[in-house]
């Protein structure tokens, strides 16, 4: 009997010392902290090398599952990238949401990336790169999707999210693309621009939908003018068409402005888009 107790704790301490030690840390040590990773691609669509961010949830290194990706246009290191990636780690500890990845589309140009072609002299004047967003989606849809599905565990669930002139490529992606993802978050969007002729062709674009699941939430703070006209147009549209299998909300935050909406309201937005499945009562 003490033989065998013998080998049983030689064989303990042969495995205990094959296990790595924690690293040593030392005071005054600077360690970097490191949240994600960027991929850059060659863009035939932009004619450029193009950067997206990527943050993965805790859960995508303990197993095989698939993920939702959630698309953040503007989605830059110095944009919103670490803003909505932060929501989504929050919802990690907090269980508010569905695990999600967040991929952050780095725009360069915004004003050429995110705009379609507008007839508006004012806007030819100020934005005088403007009208290249079939280029941009282009690249969001035959490029970055298909790299970023080739990289990582997705579930083919895709959703879009954008604010201000993003949120103007959200909807028009939406109105005139709508397959190009499941769901779309346009908060805020810019809807003056070419005198709000987007939203003047709602109408007519909802009645040709093509029928599948699709969700909108869109949102819009205490902007007036074109901006507010606009957006209150495609709530119309949305209330008169009643697109079968569309699911969509408006949010109305007059309370807000154009500069502190977007965070509050993303958060909002993703809890209605990837909601947690309901458990049976008492589990």
């Amino acid at each position: 009997m003490r033989f065998i107790l013998a080998l049983f704790f030689l064989a303990m301490t042969a495995c205990a010392s094959t296990q790595k030690a924690p690293p040593q840390q030392k005071a005054g040590g600077v360690e970097p902290i490191v949240i994600g990773e960027s991929r850059h691609i060659e863009s035939a669509h932009l004619g450029a090398t193009r950067t997206y961010n990527v943050w993965l949830p805790p859960s995508y290194e303990q197993g095989d599952a698939r993920y939702p990706v959630l698309y953040v246009i503007d989605g830059g290191l110095q944009q919103d990238f670490h803003h909505i990636s932060g929501l989504a780690q929050l919802s990690t500890i907090t269980g508010m949401f569905r695990d999600i990845i967040v991929v952050g589309v780095e725009t360069v140009d915004r004003q050429s990336e995110l705009t379609p072609p507008s007839s508006d002299p004012r806007d030819i004047a100020e934005f005088s790169t403007h009208g290249h967003v079939a280029n941009f989606r282009a690249f969001l849809r035959e490029e970055v999707m298909p790299d970023v599905a080739a990289h990582y565990r997705t579930s083919g669930e895709n959703a879009l999210i954008g604010e201000s002139l993003a949120g103007l490529f959200i909807m028009e992606t939406f109105l005139n693309e709508p397959d190009a993802a499941d769901a779309y978050i346009a908060i805020s969007p810019s809807l003056w621009w070419d005198k709000a002729s987007l939203a003047e062709s709602a109408n007519a674009k909802l009645r040709a939908f093509p029928q599948a699941e699709r969700k909108l939430y869109l949102a819009l703070a205490s902007e007036g003018g074109l901006m507010r006209s606009g957006v209150l147009d495609v709530v119309k549209a949305l209330q008169k068409e009643k697109v079968s299998g569309l699911d969509w909300t408006f949010s109305d935050r007059p309370d807000l402005d154009h500069s502190t909406i977007y965070h509050r309201e993303a958060l909002e937005a993703l809890l209605w888009v990837f909601p947690r499945e309901k458990t049976p009562s008492g589990e």
